[in-house]
């Protein structure tokens, strides 16, 4: 096991409690709910105890679980994006080398060799994907193609590659315990800002911020998620990061503009293909793409500014 420490297992205890109020609470309005509301509601809690529990799993094993777990989320990530995005059919042997970067990135990863892990897909799979397309000779749809598969390996396998990165973070500039303190307080950051920003949308919100993209984004919800998330992310700091309360306040800030850029970003991206989910595999919330779009986002942005602060 990890040597995850008590202020850890506290952070544990307090998502499976959130988790617990959620089951009671839909209990104890189901009939106040529509059959389809409440449905919906009862496949996401269920999925939420599930991902709880695989993620409890992963960071409290030991590392080589915590990069093997992220590793397979890119996995799944890439191979449903592949699935909604148009592709050539001779694309598909170029997209091996796509797939063939989720281990090489995550090897970088396990070996702590940050020099790789920051190039390797924005520059050299960069530079091969276009170069084996070139060797397909298909040159109708070649730069739709290739900037299609590297965007892809970008959001699905480099970015979230960064919260796995943050599991292998050395004692000196981890403060609290071998990454899963940051992890946590990134991982539950992003989410309660999605949470937020739809409670203060649906309660307060009516002007629309990017309605041709989002049209149940609000401005009330942007702003309210904004705060709430900078306002919980001071007061969970202390307990999971070495931030003073100002430090605090800027990731919450970060972690909360981040994640909305990352949601209305893969908003733009189903309305594109004219898909309301990006695949099933989450029962009420759709694909895996859905529910990673804005750790997708906030991921990398929080690990620059740690290593800025650190390093």
């Amino acid at each position: 096991m990890s040597d995850v420490n008590l202020t850890n297992w506290i952070a544990f205890a307090v998502i499976y409690g959130l988790l617990v109020i959620a089951s009671l609470l839909i209990l104890l309005f189901r009939k106040r709910l529509a059959q389809k509301q409440y449905l919906e509601l009862s496949d996401r809690i269920r999925s939420w105890w599930i991902m709880a529990i695989l993620f409890t799993l992963a960071l409290t094993i030991n590392q080589v679980t915590l990069i093997i777990f992220f590793a397979y989320i890119s996995y799944l990530a890439l191979k449903e994006y592949f699935t909604i995005i148009p592709t050539r059919q001779v694309d598909r042997r170029a997209i091996f080398l796509a797939y063939l970067g989720i281990p090489l990135q995550f090897l970088w990863v396990g070996i702590r060799w940050y020099g790789m892990f920051v190039i390797f897909i924005p520059v050299y799979l960069f530079l091969l994907i276009p170069m084996r397309l070139v060797t397909l000779g298909q040159t109708k749809g070649f730069i739709k193609a290739s900037g299609t598969l590297h965007w892809g390996v970008m959001l699905t396998v480099y970015c979230v590659s960064y919260v796995a990165y943050l599991g292998v973070l050395p004692n000196a500039v981890d403060a609290k315990n071998q990454g899963i303190s940051y992890i946590l307080f990134l991982v539950f950051l992003t989410q309660f800002n999605d949470v937020a920003q739809y409670c203060w949308g649906k309660s307060l919100g009516k002007k629309k911020i990017i309605p041709e993209v989002s049209p149940n984004k609000t401005t009330v919800g942007f702003l309210g998620g904004i705060f709430t998330t900078m306002v919980v992310s001071f007061f969970i700091s202390p307990y999971l990061t070495p931030f003073s309360w100002w430090l605090a306040i800027i990731a919450g800030l970060l972690i909360s503009v981040a994640g909305f850029i990352g949601d209305v970003t893969m908003s733009a991206v189903k309305r594109d293909l004219g898909i309301k989910d990006t695949g099933s595999l989450l029962p009420g919330h759709g694909g895996i793409l859905d529910r990673m779009d804005s750790l997708i986002f906030t991921a990398p942005v929080f690990f620059h500014f740690l290593r800025y602060l650190y390093y």
